[in-house]
């Protein structure tokens, strides 16, 4: 299962990083310097990267203060001077890890083409950018999905900051944002729905991409293509007018999708006859803010 797999390589990163941190000492001058790029380029990497929000994104809180401390304590033990192919390697993995802390940031699209101003979907709670960024790598999911490199996957976060009841389960109900009602993130025109599909069922995707609940909004310049909606709870109709804040859906788990979530891409307005998601992709901005791979969204 891919949920406990994800989850068992950000604790064996986040051991590492400890490990690595523990090996370091102040002791030891610039023949422990390798030691130190590496524990601090790999604990920022699963600190970013990690999935701690299958237990809970409070763990990556903790490991983060563990990890400061330990790389801090002064009373430990001189080590020895390493060997050169083991700098040289120790090096080369600090780089990799670099590169990508770096491209959390940046990701590999450059400057976007343009940006959707919306409002956030949901009214109270906090939720997780559970897949989203700049294209690659933040954004690996998505990538060459109908042109979705700024797409985001979002889930709602309960009091002990866990998407779900368990770490993983096969009830729809278990998953704190299965049946949240969704509004409209901005004003405009539906141009189409649809709500006949059934959910599935945990981790069950047989259903494919193509069968998923949806709404397709029109908004001034760019459509907003909103996702994975619970059958039977899609409010609109095609042609409605809509308004910011306005109920439209509830969030299920129909489609393409391993677990409840609203998936939400958005994209520049096409020609007559050329399919929305062929429109240049936009960056979407809830309340004038980008957000990054499992960053967290609170709502005001």
């Amino acid at each position: 299962m891919i949920v406990y797999l994800l989850l068992v390589i950000t604790l064996l990163f986040a051991l590492l990083s400890i490990f690595f941190a523990w090996r370091f000492t102040w002791q030891g001058g610039t023949q422990n310097l390798h030691t130190l790029a590496l524990s601090l380029s790999s604990a920022m990497f699963i600190y970013q990267y990690g999935t701690w929000v299958f237990i809970s994104v409070y763990v990556k809180y903790i490991f983060g203060i563990c990890f400061i401390i330990l790389l801090l304590y002064p009373f430990k033990a001189k080590r020895h001077k390493a060997g050169s192919i083991k700098v040289a390697l120790s090096l080369f993995l600090a780089l990799i890890f670099f590169v990508l802390d770096v491209l959390y940031f940046t990701g590999t699209t450059g400057k976007p083409y343009g940006v959707a101003p919306l409002a956030l979907p949901f009214k109270t709670g906090n939720y997780f950018v559970f897949q989203g960024g700049e294209e690659l790598p933040t954004n690996v999911f998505h990538y060459k999905l109908r042109g979705a490199v700024y797409a985001m996957d979002i889930v709602k976060l309960n009091s002990m900051g866990n998407r779900a009841k368990h770490i993983f389960s096969t009830s729809l109900q278990d998953y704190e944002i299965y049946n949240d009602t969704l509004y409209s993130p901005c004003d405009g025109r539906v141009v189409k729905t649809e709500t006949r599909n059934p959910d599935n069922i945990p981790p069950s995707r047989k259903r494919g991409p193509s069968n998923t609940n949806y709404i397709l909004l029109q908004a001034g310049t760019f459509n907003v293509f909103m996702a994975h909606l619970r059958p039977g709870c899609v409010f609109v109709h095609e042609g409605d007018t809509v308004h910011t804040g306005q109920p439209i859906a509830c969030c299920g788990n129909s489609g393409f999708s391993l677990e409840p979530h609203l998936h939400i891409q958005a994209h520049a307005l096409t020609a007559k006859g050329v399919p929305w998601y062929k429109g240049k992709p936009l960056m979407i901005l809830f309340n004038d803010k980008f957000y990054r791979l499992f960053e967290v969204i609170r709502t005001k």
